[in-house]
């Protein structure tokens, strides 16, 4: 990230941080964090990746996204773990879609491949979303 980039990150974080300990307990979705902060949606989103990126390094709550609240400080692990295990789901869906829609093509024509091995993969990335 550029020098000049970084503290506008870190001004769009400061915004959606003030935004969301205002609104606490409740949470705040994004049309309203954008309306809360008067910032843009990207620059929203980028204030809560900065956020995110801040908070784990300095080992703060976690923000995190309900359909119900938005996205919302937790102190709750039980409310980390939803979350994580919902984000794992996710990327484990995206992934068995190019497995199954790619690799497995892929592999069926070019069996000794050992890109298209990668295949056996999706045991293993099951397991984590347990």
């Amino acid at each position: 990230m550029s020098r000049a980039a970084r503290p506008l990150a870190e001004h769009y974080s400061d915004l959606v941080r003030a935004s969301l300990i205002e609104a606490r307990p409740a949470g705040l979705h994004t049309r309203q964090l954008v309306a809360a902060t008067r910032l843009k949606k990207p620059q929203v989103a980028r204030g809560i990746r900065q956020l995110r990126g801040v908070g784990a390094a300095e080992h703060l709550a976690p923000i995190i996204y309900t359909r119900r609240d938005g996205y919302v400080f937790s102190d709750d692990p039980a409310d980390w773990i939803e979350y994580e295990k919902r984000q794992f789901r996710e990327i484990l869906g995206r992934l068995t879609r190019v497995i199954t829609g790619t690799l497995d093509p892929h592999l069926a024509r070019c069996p000794a491949d050992e890109w298209a091995q990668l295949a056996g993969v999706r045991a293993t990335l099951a397991q984590l979303t347990k």
